[in-house]
């Protein structure tokens, strides 16, 4: 899949992943909405994003995991 909204460039704080050229991190997105925000929510404080932007981070982030093999947590 293209994330055509999500930018990875060293030359862009630290290489970090990015929503398009707004510099706010795709690990930003995924923690509001790990904390319950909706996307209308986190849309409404930060204007500039849209709802694609927030789609794409969620899909970049299971992407992410997807190609790491995840550790076992011991019980």
């Amino acid at each position: 899949m293209a994330f055509e909204r999500i930018q990875v460039d060293p030359g862009k704080m630290g290489g970090v992943p990015i929503i398009r050229d707004l510099r706010m991190p795709v690990a930003t997105i995924v923690n509001m909405v790990a904390d319950g925000r909706t996307t209308e929510q986190i849309l409404h404080d930060f204007p500039e994003l849209e709802p694609e932007d927030v789609r794409q981070a969620l899909l970049f982030a299971a992407a992410a995991l997807n190609e790491r093999q995840v550790p076992l947590l011991s019980a």
